[in-house]
C-alpha cells in the first residue's frame, strides 16, 4: 500500500475512533472529566506503534507548513525530553524502537512516568499535535477493555458502580483495521515494533 492510500485508510480508522469515543463520552456525561488543558494522560512515556508514528510525523509536517516556529519549539521539547530519559530507555537509542525482550518491557513499566509529553504545550495544557495524536491518546478517559478488564481514568468515573462504568464502554471494531495498518506502515518505513512520542518527533 503506498503512502497516499494509507494515509487515506488511517483517516477513515481515526473517524471510526473518534465516533467510538463520542458514543461513549456521551453515555457517560458527567462522569468523564476529560477537558482541554487536564493533562493526566500527557504524563509518562507510552508506547506507539509505527501507524501512530507515521500520523504524529505527518501533524508535525503540517505544522512546519503552518507554524515553522511553533514547530521549531515542539521538536526542541522532543530532542531534551530524549536526553533526559536517553540513559534508561529499553530500547534502540538510534532508531527509538523499543526492545521486546521481557526485561526491556518490564523495565518500561517503570521508565519515564513523570516525562511530559513533547506535544503538550506546558503553557496551555494542550496538545500541540492533537489532530494527529496516537490511538491510545484517543481512547484516553472512557472506560477501555483490556485483557486486565474494564480500565477508566483514574479522575473519571468518581462514584460510579462498576455497572455504570460498563454501560459506558468505549466499543470499536476498528482492531482487524488498525492491525492491518500497522503491518502497512512498518513496511513503508522499514521499521517495525513500538517507539514513544519524542523519538517520533525529534528529527
Amino acid at each position: 500500500m503506498c503512502s497516499s492510500n494509507l494515509h487515506q485508510q488511517d483517516r477513515v480508522l481515526v473517524q471510526i475512533v473518534d465516533a467510538a469515543f463520542a458514543e461513549a463520552a456521551q453515555k457517560s456525561g458527567s462522569w468523564l472529566l476529560c477537558r482541554p488543558g487536564c493533562t493526566q494522560c500527557c504524563v509518562g512515556a507510552f508506547a506507539i506503534n509505527q501507524l501512530d508514528a507515521a500520523r504524529l510525523r505527518r501533524g508535525m509536517a503540517d505544522l512546519e507548513a503552518r507554524e515553522p516556529e511553533h514547530a521549531a519549539v515542539v521538536r526542541e521539547r522532543a530532542r531534551t525530553s530524549i536526553q533526559r530519559v536517553a540513559a534508561e530507555f529499553p530500547g534502540d537509542l538510534q532508531t527509538g524502537v523499543l526492545y521486546e525482550d521481557k526485561e526491556s518491557e518490564q523495565r518500561f513499566q517503570d521508565f519515564a512516568n513523570d516525562e511530559p509529553c513533547p506535544a503538550l504545550d506546558p503553557l496551555t495544557g494542550r496538545c500541540d499535535l492533537y489532530e494527529s495524536r496516537p490511538m491510545v491518546c484517543r481512547i484516553f478517559g472512557p472506560p477501555v477493555r483490556s485483557d486486565a478488564g474494564l480500565g477508566v481514568c483514574e479522575l473519571c468515573f468518581q462514584g460510579a458502580t462498576t455497572e455504570q462504568i460498563a454501560a459506558c464502554e468505549l466499543r470499536t471494531d476498528s482492531e482487524d483495521l488498525e492491525s492491518h495498518l500497522v503491518q502497512e506502515a512498518e513496511k513503508n518505513l522499514g521499521t517495525s515494533g513500538e517507539t514513544i512520542v519524542a523519538f517520533t518527533l525529534a528529527s
